[in-house]
């Protein structure tokens, strides 16, 4: 059941994604005056089709994975002299520059859309606070302590997690100098510290850039207190209840949940005596962790339990309101500032900066979409809104096939007042389509791989 709802919201991710993109196409071409043939969301045989008012054919197709815009055009066939001016190729350099363009900018807005819609209630983080730090780490070099919290990086400010957590993922694969501006708490001196990355997680799987900094972020503590017991499972099965605090496991005393949760994953299948106190009382419960295998192979144990989850400081918690306005401005930058990360990624994925091995395809998209769905709409908005962004920028790229090689081949055409000759374009789109083909395998490969 999992499989199927994942793969729906990953259709309609899709959907959406390319709907946008293709009716921006659609949109700016109609406006230049270019008769439309057909406008089609997936391709080979059609599932469903109707034909619109001005005899633009609407087909909805059986393989979901893009779409596409047919336009009239003397290239693809003979075209009445009547309709001659409705053709493509007729028009000026300057419309199918738009036309072309249209696509990406559509998924651009997109994504504005999303992102102001997820701002407009306002936003709620936590502080970047220090817990603890990894000796003869990089945050260990730079002097970094526990209780610290951390305001910039890189002459960048930070406020939350999640800027701390974006404000290093720029630096990943470099070599050179990095600068923090840190303070302690109750305290309004602020210190400036460096330290020096040097191929700083290159080649690494999914890098964590806050670990591979060498530190811990500072989280409550968390009690091995149960809130939950989950129905049918080993703990529900030898009586624990959802109340009861645990003490000690095989006599190891448990000084917080994540004590726990490290002693039960190293033992599947394995009897554990756990000493948990109820109502006042202490007894003891022999569990046995049930085997489960992760994604990456390894068999750990469960047992079924969920804690009770702790409260943060007021004083921990970062709130951000914006309003309509500020909404919109904070999503029109967050748009341009995803777009220079996708560039500076695509950059560093060239130069050997990040590992090929984070390229992901259609089975881990389709496994994002359904986690974030489930997760709830907030994260699937912006789910959709970073895929929008990865999108446009994606076609932008000068490879031909793509909508940024044609308008690489409009541009060579409007400086020189002629177009590309059809040789080098026919051969372009030879290398093009051999890079993107490419890229699709390696990115499914590495997706086959994670499976």
């Amino acid at each position: 059941m999992d499989s199927l709802i994942t793969v729906v919201w990953f259709l309609v991710a899709l959907g959406v994604l390319v709907t946008f993109h293709e009716f921006g196409h659609y949109y700016v071409a109609r406006r230049c005056g270019v008769k439309v043939l057909r406008f089609s969301v997936g391709f080979g045989k059609p599932l469903y089709t109707w034909t619109g008012k001005t005899g633009t054919q609407y087909t909805l197709a059986w393989i979901p994975l893009g779409g596409y815009v047919k336009m009239l055009d003397e290239r693809e066939g003979e075209v009445p002299e009547a309709l001659l001016a409705q053709a493509f190729n007729r028009k000026n350099v300057w419309q199918r520059i738009a036309i072309v363009a249209a696509g990406p900018v559509a998924n651009f807005i997109l994504a504005v859309l999303l992102f102001w819609g997820m701002l407009m209630p306002g936003t709620t983080d936590v502080a970047p606070v220090i817990g603890k730090v990894t000796p003869e780490s990089v945050a260990a070099q730079a002097g970094l302590e526990s209780g610290q919290e951390v305001l910039a990086v890189d002459g960048e400010p930070v406020h939350t997690w999640q800027d701390l957590n974006r404000v290093l993922m720029h630096r990943l694969g470099e070599t050179g100098p990095i600068t923090f501006v840190v303070k302690y708490a109750n305290s309004s001196l602020q210190y400036e510290s460096q330290a020096e990355l040097r191929d700083w997680l290159k080649g690494e799987e999914d890098p964590d850039p806050v670990k591979g900094l060498g530190i811990t972020l500072w989280t409550p503590e968390v009690r091995a207190e149960l809130s939950q017991v989950m129905e049918g499972s080993p703990a529900a099965e030898a009586g624990l209840k959802a109340g009861d605090l645990l003490l000690a496991a095989d006599d190891v005393l448990l000084e917080d949940w994540y004590a726990l949760v490290d002693y039960v994953r190293a033992r599947p299948n394995v009897a554990i005596d756990l000493r948990y106190q109820r109502d006042g009382d202490e007894a003891v419960a022999t569990v046995t962790p049930r085997e489960v295998i992760t994604d990456s192979g390894e068999a750990i144990g469960q047992v079924g339990v969920m804690p009770v989850a702790p409260g943060w400081p007021e004083e921990m918690i970062r709130r951000q309101e914006y309003g309509v306005t500020g909404a919109f401005v904070r999503a029109v930058d967050k748009t341009w500032e995803t777009s220079a990360f996708v560039l500076l990624s695509v950059k560093k994925l060239i130069v050997g900066e990040i590992s090929t091995k984070n390229l992901s395809g259609p089975i881990t998209i389709a496994k994002v979409a359904g986690a974030s769905a489930k997760a709830g709409l907030a994260y699937y908005v912006g789910f959709l809104a970073l895929l929008s962004v990865s999108l446009g920028v994606f076609n932008l790229l000068p490879i031909p096939v793509l909508d940024g090689g044609h308008l690489l081949y409009y541009l060579i055409e409007a400086v020189k007042g002629s177009p590309v000759s059809e040789k080098v374009q026919v051969a372009g789109y030879q290398v093009g389509l051999v890079l993107v083909m490419g890229l699709m395998l390696l990115a499914l490969y590495n997706d086959v791989m994670r499976l």
